[in-house]
């Protein structure tokens, strides 16, 4: 329990805003079903704050929101969870992770982005009715560190 409050802490600490850290919005899709969009960036870099404080409000005023469980992850701070997530690629970043019959699938997305594009790229493999989605074939959870992580299943 005491982990669980001082990673609530953190991650509040650390800018995380709207209750959307990345074990908030893990845990959601694994009881949902709903994909997950995750959004890699940092303070410092140009194109991550055009995202961050243009781009993606425009995308969640559009609604396109309701249909992911959303996170957003400073590699300055959560160095070893985006280092896992984008595998040390360039930033900005959007990963989306999407159920399939097939299993869970990871896209991405890198660099800045119009509203357009990011709406498209969030609702080009999702499922349209809202039916609970649930399978063994999930992403699975680790925690190390207090960090929770994912790992992709092939």
């Amino acid at each position: 329990m005491g982990s669980l409050l001082l990673m609530a802490v953190c991650s509040a600490a650390i800018g995380a805003s709207d209750g959307e850290t990345y074990a908030e919005a893990h845990q959601l899709t694994m009881k949902t079903g709903k994909p997950m969009l995750v959004m890699v960036s940092t303070e410092w870099c140009p194109a991550c704050q055009v995202m961050k404080r243009s781009i993606m409000p425009q995308v969640r005023q559009r609604k396109v929101f309701k249909r992911v469980a959303f996170a957003s992850i400073n590699p300055d701070q959560e160095r070893e969870l985006a280092q896992q997530i984008t595998g040390g690629g360039p930033i900005p970043q959007l990963i989306l992770y999407t159920k399939t019959t097939r299993g869970w699938t990871k896209r991405t997305m890198i660099g800045s982005q119009s509203v357009e594009s990011v709406e498209s790229f969030i609702n080009q493999d999702i499922v349209t009715d809202d039916k609970e989605i649930k399978d063994d074939s999930a992403p699975k959870e680790t925690k190390s560190d207090d960090v929770v992580k994912t790992t992709e299943k092939t």
